[in-house]
């Protein structure tokens, strides 16, 4: 059974689905919950699934104490959902193709330094994209650079707001992300 660490630094609705589904899995489970922001909701919502869970300093992590962690917990997989911290390349390193991010559009368009939630949003509104999607890739160095393992895209419509758009990519990524993760185990 494999060991899976998210990493989130908001609300944590993908980890929410990700713990939901490998409560069924027989292929890995949820180990560790880890957040940037010590006020972010997804450590509530790790409670809920009774997964530890704990919060870093960015300081913190640069110093290695997020890689020394993950090590003590026996992590095998890191996945990034909705975590907004540059992964540092030792932590990259210690899990060489077995780092996960999710992006909401289909890259290479709208990523790079950033380009998260909203702002990714805003920006397909303003290039009047007729549609858009999500992208599930491996982390490198580079922000969004990583080799892209899955995208889905959704059809826009003339009238759609960036919020509708954000429910829209939300769908796909609630929808996809979890199987995809456990497709990779």
């Amino acid at each position: 059974m494999k060991r899976l660490a998210i990493l989130a630094s908001g609300s944590g609705s993908n980890a929410e689905k990700i713990m939901e589904y490998f409560q069924k899995s027989t292929k890995g489970e949820v180990a560790l919950i880890a957040s940037n922001k010590s006020d972010a909701y997804v450590l509530e919502r790790a409670k809920k699934f009774g997964v530890p869970a704990f919060s870093f300093t960015r300081k913190e992590m640069e110093a290695g104490h997020l890689l020394k962690k993950l090590q003590e917990e026996g992590i095998d997989w890191v996945i990034l959902a909705g975590f907004l911290l540059k992964i540092p390349e030792d932590l990259i390193q210690a899990f060489p193709d077995r780092m996960v991010n999710i992006h909401p559009a289909l890259l290479p368009k709208y990523g790079g330094k950033g380009m998260y939630g909203m702002h990714v949003h805003e920006a397909v509104k303003a290039a009047g994209e007729k549609e858009t999607g999500i992208t599930i890739h491996l982390v490198n160095e580079h922000y969004d650079e990583g080799k892209i393992i899955f995208q889905a895209a959704t059809t826009l419509e003339a009238q759609d707001s960036p919020e509708d758009i954000a429910r829209k990519i939300h769908e796909l990524e609630h929808r996809y992300f979890p199987e995809v993760i456990d497709s990779l185990l």
